[in-house]
């Protein structure tokens, strides 16, 4: 626990690549297996439940300190971050503990959830007389749910292979399911993720367990520059790039699976997309798209309409029925049991293709949709049909090397893949909320609720409202400034949050918009984030809702 912990805050502390590689390294070539597992699981982004509810936590932690609750809540205004504030105000730690990574989680953190209060007292003051600062910080962070830390996955492969001196393609390929919560991390699966590399790695069931796993995800770059540097056309098979949910559908042992990128396991969230993929025959691994897709349509439904599949735990027949979900599929990576990947591109469609025309005419238009190729002769009429683009319903054109290989994560080694975006929607809109981050921004009010007006400027009436939160888009230099004027212009607090004064506009960037009863102005955006910081306008100029309802696709 003492070492996870200090690498926590190595990795916490520092936005240098290099410092936390270094410090992932000297972490996994001296850790016990059975805790590099465990390790490896929550750098990955496997995230524990909340084994105490914050209230309680809070609690436990003001009694055991001697503070009443309102210095407390000072404290934690103050800090910006529970855990932090419990680990800053409770007293010196009495005793010293030194269980491994794994004996906490397992028999301490894990057996927390369902006690009484009463017990969690006793439990819980115990162990944080054991801990020092970072320690009782990272018991506090897996207690409470609220784990996360500044490291990229791919950082964590780079770590691992370099501490087992295998490619960190062929860990990346290993550690693919590494998060799901259906599989604990022990030490046997960690000692076969460095295990040397062998001659079983080239089939995909190099253990019983690994029979539905996907394969890593290979993702395409932006492309910033003229698509004429590009060459002939004819050399790219172009696509769309769809508006869903990308997933992997692998049909092995007589069984389906269905996989996000995320490499969650959704399987059970897209009911009827698993139930035609057991038509498949065994041995074949699809790489696709999650849609929203009427039976009978031509065109896939905007995202929103996916959505409660996500957010809802229950599938009712309604939800069934109001989202109906379809996989379009644009690659196949695996067949009759055959790694394709390092198959041209060219040679892939070409099979996806005849698979698709094997199957029936139902199954293949409601299950194995097969993306359809954009024909454009030249880049300039590609152009043309790229400007389309958000009257299809689409993102923009996806331009793939007809020769590439299918590689791992954001890589041009085994061929380039380009993302030719449309730009994104964009509108001014007023800061009215401010919130505190979290790691490095913790004393910084940095998560921001934006607003336009209800009318325009010549409706005396007009107020302002709530419509997207964003956090990401500003340099350090300029959040730094927006924090010291959130400070000066605060009108009230609840909570961490403060209300401002209306005097800082923002360009908001986003992907999607769609209309929502969840929300107070009625519409809701995707991946908002702050383009720049409009110094140059009035707030009396920010845009309205009626240029919001204006960008809404149509049939909305």
């Amino acid at each position: 626990m003492k070492r996870f912990a200090a690498l926590y805050t190595a990795l916490d502390a520092t936005t240098s690549t290099h410092d936390k590689l270094e410090a992932l390294v000297s972490y996994f070539t001296v850790a016990a297996p059975e805790d590099a597992a465990w390790a490896s699981y929550f750098l990955a982004g496997g995230k524990p439940r909340q084994s105490v509810p914050t209230r309680l936590l809070s609690e436990i932690a003001c009694e055991h300190a001697g503070l009443p609750a309102w210095l407390f809540e000072e404290s934690y205004h103050a800090v910006g971050d529970l855990a932090e504030t419990i680990a800053h105000i409770l007293p010196p730690a009495r005793r010293t503990s030194e269980l491994g990574l794994t004996q906490w989680i397992e028999q301490r953190v894990l057996t927390m959830r369902g006690a009484t209060p009463d017990e969690l007292r006793v439990r819980l003051t115990g162990y944080w007389d054991e801990l020092d600062w970072s320690g009782r910080f990272l018991l506090t962070k897996l207690i409470g749910g609220g784990f996360r830390v500044g490291v990229a996955r791919q950082l964590v492969v780079r770590a691992l292979a370099q501490v087992a001196g295998v490619d960190h393609k062929r860990i990346a390929q290993r550690m693919v399911g590494w998060t799901d919560s259906q599989q604990k991390p022990d030490a046997a699966r960690y000692l076969r993720l460095i295990a040397p590399q062998t001659d079983s790695d080239e089939t995909v069931q190099a253990h019983d367990s690994d029979v539905g796993l996907p394969y890593p995800f290979f993702l395409a770059h932006p492309l910033q520059a003229d698509p004429a540097t590009l060459g002939d056309p004819a050399h790219w098979q172009i696509e769309w790039k769809w508006d869903g949910i990308r997933a992997q559908l692998v049909k092995r042992a007589g069984r389906v699976w269905l996989w996000s990128r995320g490499e969650d396991l959704i399987t059970e969230r897209f009911p009827e997309i698993a139930g035609r993929g057991a038509a498949l025959p065994d041995g074949f691994v699809l790489d696709g798209e999650i849609l929203a897709w009427e039976p009978g349509a031509s065109a896939p439904l905007p995202f929103a309409r996916l959505q409660p599949r996500i957010a809802r735990k229950t599938l009712t027949r309604k939800i069934l029925a109001d989202s109906p979900a379809t996989l379009l599929a644009y690659d196949l990576l695996e067949a009759h049991g055959r790694d394709l990947r390092s198959t041209p591109l060219s040679e892939r469609r070409a099979q996806l293709e005849t698979l698709a025309a094997s199957l029936d005419g139902t199954l293949a238009r409601d299950l194995l949709r097969v993306s359809p190729r954009v024909v454009a002769p030249d880049w300039p009429t590609l152009a043309r049909l790229r400007d389309e683009s958000r009257a299809r319903g689409v993102e923009g054109p996806m331009l793939k090397e007809r020769e590439s290989m299918y590689g791992v994560g954001r890589t041009k080694a085994s061929g380039k893949w380009w993302k030719w975006k449309i730009d994104a929607m964009s509108v001014d809109a007023v800061l009215i909320y401010a919130q505190r981050g979290h790691g490095r921004r913790a004393s910084l009010y940095s998560d921001y609720t934006f607003a336009v007006w209800s009318g325009p400027p010549e409706n005396p009436d007009r107020v302002l409202v709530p419509f997207a939160k964003a956090y990401s888009g500003l340099t350090d230099a300029e959040m730094a400034q927006v924090d010291a004027i959130i400070r000066k212009t605060t009108r009230e607090s609840f909570g961490p949050v403060r209300s401002v004064e209306p005097t800082l506009l923002f360009e908001l960037g986003f992907e999607g918009i769609s209309r929502s009863s969840r929300h107070k102005s009625g519409i809701a955006v995707r991946f908002p984030r702050m383009l720049r910081w409009r110094q140059d306008k009035p707030v009396a100029e920010a845009d309205t809702l009626q240029t919001l309802a204006a960008l809404l696709p149509e049939g909305t």
